[in-house]
Order: C-alpha cells, then structure tokens, then sequence
C-alpha cells in the first residue's frame, strides 16, 4: 500500500493535494437547501421526479415552513409572482443545475426507497425534501466544481510547471468566493457553472489547436449551450471562440477562405449543437412562462451601457457611471464594500498574469481577456442587483475562475528567483487565510459582523484579526452545525 501511494504522490503530487484539500472542503461543508435561489434551482429537479409538472407551489410552501427566516415566503410565493398565461408561480432559476444534479437525486431516492423496503430508515422520508436528496445536490455541485479546478490546472500546465498551475488552482479556489459556493451555499449554480466553464474552455482550447476539425465545434457548442442553461448571462462566453475565430482571419485570412467550405461545416455543427442542447431551457420557459423567453424579472435588470462596469471590480464610487443617463439607485452601498477585487485582491495577479499570457501566447490569451471584458460589461450592466447586496463576494465571477487560473500559474511562471517565488507563496497563504477568514465571519459570527452585507471598513480589520480569539473562546461550540444551518438540525 505505501508503494503505491509513494507512486501516486511520485507522478502527481499536485493532483493528490487538490484531492486532500477537497476531502477536507467536504468535511466541514453544509450541505443543504436553504434561501430562495437555492430553492428555485432545487425545485426544478424535485417537481420534475416527484410530481411530473412545472408547478413549484408545494416546493416553495415546503421550503418556507422548513426555513421560517429564509424570506422564501415573501419573496417566491407573492400573487406578482404567478405567470399570467399559465397561472404557475415563477421560477427564475435555469433547468442546467438540475440537469446535472438529476442522476444524484434519483440515486439518493432509489437508494432511499430501496432502504425502506429492507425495514430501515423510516423516519427519513422518501419525499424529495429530506437530508439525503439536498445532501446529493449539494455533494454533487462541490465534485463538479472539483472536476472543474482538476481540468483548468491541467490546462494551465499546458504552459508553465505542474507545481506552478497546481499553486494557482489552489489559490484562486480557497482565496475567492469559489470555495464558498462549494461548501456553504452549495445549490447555487456557481459550482455547476465554473465545471462547464472549464469544459467550453477545454473545448476551445482544442478547436485552437485543431482550428479545421469539426469535433471541437460540437463539444464547443455543447459547452456554451450548457453554460446558458446553468447560468444563462454565460452565454456571452460565445466570445471566446468567436474572438479566435477573428484572429485567425486576420492572420490567415487566405488560408482561412481556401477552407471556407471546411469552416462553414465547422459553424452548422456548432449552432446545431448549440441549438440542440439549450432547446430544454426554452421548453422549460414556455412550460412556466407560457412563452419561450425568461421572465421579466431576469431582463428588466439589464441596462446595456453598463453603468456599473468599474465597481464590480472596484467599487470606489458606487454611483452609476454619468454617461448612462441613469437616477441613483435607492440601495445606498458604501464605497470600497461589494467589488471583485476587493473582496478578492489575489484577482489582481491573476489579471496581471492574464495580461502577460495574452502578450506571449495572443492566440489563447487575447480570447481570454475579451470574454472577461464581456462578463465586466454584462455584470455592470444589472442595474439594480450589481452589488449582489446579501451575497458573499463577488460570485458572478466565478466562471471566469478558469483565465485567473491561467494567468496566475503565468504569473508565478516568470518568478525566476527563490526570493520571489517565497513571496508569492506567502502571498497565497495570507490571501486564503484573509477568504477563510471572511467566510467564518460571515457564517458563524454573521449577527456580529454582518459581513455579507457588504465589507465594512475599518471594522473589517478588527473581525478579521481578532478572528482567532473569538474562535478560541467558542471552544468546541463552533463545531455546532446549528449555529450555522438553519434547517437539519
């Protein structure tokens, strides 16, 4: 057995370590199906298998009783949330993560249901809201996003060490609000999202490099068109191979019209594909809506000059840009309080190293740095929610997980000398304390500090560092999962 393992360490140590560190991430998660979004990606899987149709009324009542202070109630079961056409109450949240959830949900109930039938367990009910079936969503989330962060440092290794892309998967895994979404609000479909995320990038990854082979196209379409059913704003991420495919005609573009033939074939099977794959998300509108397009909910948030572009990166003036013409917003947010890169500041390197990528590789990185610019412009662009006010972090960022990853492991790749690569591991280690410590504030001291309301400085500074002490005098009550579940218990 130690042979084996001492091989296993000896050909990938990196891997082993993401293995470790994920085992330990399972170990003190929360699994389990709490607040209105959670509910409403849930719901889609549970009336699906349970009751056959697209009426969630027993879902949200179930949820709202189970979560008294969950604010379900008041928000998913009001009569301006029942569609006027089909006289169903809405569901904002798209079919992807409960797609990919369904195998595990109907395992846990055949397994369930198979326990019963031998005399045990009965007091667990087979009813699709019990602890195993959020248990199995809530699992599967975190081995996808797992999956996820195995395929980006396989992909970042493509051009730098393996010890290099293995210490930047982990440091934009456990220093951003990734790790959140994997252990403590795990139905949200940010875990779902950042897995196919690193497949599309995968996928294009593959057509760069086979750029007149149809098989990339058609995992590429497969990819965007599950983005959009899990997230539907990751649409835009059609960027990526759209941008390579105007790099390639710029630099080729003789050679690129001496294949049109090729290429034309090439599109047909990647927007069949596409076409094909996101055609349940549009079954599921007409079914809930009564018409085949998301509800009003989702599409009047958007005002498409972005006035709020800069500060979700940094929001040092949180007023809506003056060129969009737009009245202040009646959430008053404080400066320096929701930004990316103030929640994260190790996504500064990870941009920087993005940058240095897409000067010495254009092909990959150039790509690389549009769909990120989309994705600021798109987030900017939710006029009334871009704060994410209530959120822990920054998380409609996640899925750009991938090109920090990419960038930081390059970053770290031009550290030449040991000096520089001490300083950066200790910059790893200070910034995913600095997460680990916000997460806990957050969640078990979150009546003291009140820290997913936003950063609240200078107190912040106060939470973070007297966090070990606060820690040291819960003892063994911080082990008490009711301190932090409000259902389960």
């Amino acid at each position: 057995m130690y042979a084996t393992l001492r091989k296993i360490v000896e050909k990938d140590a990196g891997q082993l370590l993401l293995g470790v560190l994920f085992i330990v991430s399972l170990g003190v998660s929360f699994p389990r199906v709490y607040a209105t979004d959670e509910v409403q990606y849930f719901s889609w899987v549970r009336s699906l298998w349970f009751d056959h149709d697209v009426d969630f009324a027993n879902e949200y009542r179930t949820f709202a009783i189970l979560n008294s202070k969950s604010g379900i109630a008041e928000s998913l079961l009001l009569p301006n949330r029942i569609r006027p056409k089909t006289q169903l109450y809405g569901n904002i949240a798209p079919v992807g993560s409960a797609l990919l959830w369904s195998p595990w949900f109907i395992t846990a109930d055949v397994l369930l249901r198979g326990v019963h039938a031998l005399g045990f367990g009965q007091q667990i009910p087979a009813d699709g809201y019990s602890w195993p079936y959020q248990r199995a969503v809530c699992y599967a989330s975190a081995v996808y996003a797992y999956m996820g962060l195995l395929i980006v440092r396989r992909i970042a290794a493509r051009w730098v060490s393996s010890w290099q892309s293995t210490v930047a998967t982990i440091a934009f895994w456990l220093a951003t609000p990734l790790v959140f979404y994997m252990t403590v609000q795990m139905p949200f479909a940010h875990a779902n999202a950042f897995f196919v995320s690193a497949l599309f990038v995968r996928a294009w990854i593959w057509h760069t490099e086979h750029p007149t082979r149809w098989q990339p196209w058609v995992a590429i379409g497969a990819s965007l068109g599950g983005l959009f059913m899990v997230r539907e704003q990751l649409i835009l991420m059609a960027v990526l191979p759209l941008t390579s495919v105007a790099l390639e005609l710029i630099q080729t573009r003789m050679s690129f019209f001496s294949n049109i033939r090729v290429h034309l074939r090439n599109y047909a099977f990647f927007v069949g594909t596409l076409a094909l794959v996101v055609s349940p998300q549009f079954i599921a509108y007409t079914a809930i809506n009564g018409e085949p397009k998301p509800a009003s909910e989702v599409s009047s948030k958007l005002n498409w000059c972005s006035p709020h572009a800069i500060d979700t990166l940094i929001d040092f003036d949180p007023t809506p840009e003056p060129m969009c013409n737009v009245p202040a917003e009646p959430v008053n947010i404080p400066a320096w309080s929701r930004g990316a890169l103030v929640w994260s500041p190790i996504l500064v390197f990870g941009i920087m190293g993005l940058v240095f990528f897409a000067i010495d590789f254009p092909a990959y990185g150039v790509p690389m740095i549009v769909a990120f610019v989309v994705q600021i412009w798109l987030n900017g662009a939710f006029g009334t929610t871009w704060h994410l006010s209530g959120a822990f972090g920054f998380r409609r960022y996640i899925e750009c997980t991938p090109f920090f990853i990419v960038g930081g492991a390059y970053l770290l790749s031009k550290l030449k000398r040991r000096r520089a690569r001490l300083t950066a591991l200790s910059l790893v280690a200070f910034f995913i304390l600095w997460n680990m410590g916000l997460i806990v504030n957050g969640t078990i001291f979150n009546g003291l500090t009140n820290v997913r309301r936003g950063l609240q400085w200078p107190a912040l500074w106060q939470w973070q560092f007297s966090l070990p002490q606060r820690l040291w005098e819960l003892g063994g009550t911080f082990f008490d999962r009711c301190r932090v579940l409000k259902n389960g218990c």
